[in-house]
């Protein structure tokens, strides 16, 4: 197998980090670009300091005799975002940010860029069963939306203009080791012991994990078919709230503590403390259909969401000690 050259952007993150270690186990040669107040991500990997993230950043030294790309840098999703104009920030980094990397790694020789964009992008929520499809038109209601399905048209054009080959993967919600944001919340909660108004939560959601979206990113760094292709991923099975809340409180070894309190009681309370948006994760659907992975790809999910959910608690339990 040829040694290719890979750099990642977004190396110290909860992605990048577990990712850059997979890719060194695999054989590849890693590269990282980082911001100049992150740290070296690991001693066998050369670090390239590119500064902040945006339409002007000089990726020159970052590129040189880079193969492939996978593009994880980002302004993130947050909950209670204090700029004045959000949309503005996300284009700044997430957009143009992302087609100054594309546009100087085309002219730099790279044979192909991986991004990893947002299943925000499709939109927020599945009715009736209907997953989220690559074929879809795009519906992002919040700026981070926004500012993804921006990049990846500008990305598209790139492709077209220049060869170099692009793939697009848009994850739902990742969870694994090292995990933060709600999904650390949550095993909080069912650690506290504290009752949960959630045993009546009939919805369903995809996941995915660290082990499986990693596994799918080196596929799609390297799989001829992946070539300007767009991909949803995800564990390969839906869950509701409630049996997500269960099933977690299984490999904590803890009973899950839910009071089966109508959705639409809880939606209703959200919405008197303005907690439309948590609420919606809690009790809304999102699913997304993997076929086409499965089909053009021939990539299935290697672990399970149980297998996934013990893991992650493994590591929770081992950063506590």
């Amino acid at each position: 197998m040829q040694n290719y050259t890979t750099l990642v952007t977004g190396a110290n993150g909860f992605v990048g980090n577990a990712l850059c270690a997979t890719l060194l186990d695999r054989g590849y040669v890693v590269r990282s670009a980082v911001r100049e107040n992150e740290a070296v991500v690991a001693s066998n990997i050369v670090c390239v300091k590119v500064g902040e993230i945006c339409g002007q950043t000089d990726w020159t030294q970052a590129l040189l005799g880079i193969d492939m790309i996978i593009h994880l840098a980002a302004r993130v999703h947050v909950m209670n975002d204090t700029v004045v104009n959000p949309l503005k920030e996300f284009r700044r980094v997430n957009t143009a940010g992302t087609l100054q990397l594309a546009r100087c790694a085309a002219a730099s020789g790279v044979k192909r860029l991986v991004y990893v964009s947002s299943i925000k992008v499709n939109g927020e929520e599945t009715y009736g069963g209907k997953k989220f499809s690559e074929a879809d038109t795009p519906a992002p209601l919040d700026a981070y939306g926004v500012s993804k399905l921006e990049a990846e048209q500008g990305l598209r054009e790139i492709a077209l203009q220049t060869g170099m080959e692009v793939v697009i993967i848009r994850p739902p919600l990742i969870y694994g080791p090292g995990v933060k944001a709600n999904f650390a919340v949550m095993m909080r909660w069912l650690k506290s012991g504290v009752p949960l108004p959630l045993g009546a939560i009939h919805n369903q959601r995809s996941l995915v994990s660290l082990d499986n979206l990693i596994d799918f990113l080196v596929t799609c760094l390297r799989h001829p078919a992946a070539a300007n292709q767009t991909f949803l991923v995800s564990d390969g099975e839906d869950v509701s709230t409630t049996e997500l809340l269960h099933r977690l409180g299984h490999v904590l070894g803890c009973q899950a503590r839910l009071v089966p309190v109508p959705a639409s009681w809880i939606k209703l309370g959200a919405l008197t403390v303005g907690k439309q948006d948590l609420v919606q994760r809690l009790c809304g659907s999102l699913q997304v259909d993997i076929e086409k992975s499965r089909l053009l790809l021939g990539w299935s999910p290697p672990i399970s969401l149980d297998e996934g959910l013990s893991r992650t608690v493994l590591s929770d339990d081992e950063r506590v000690q």
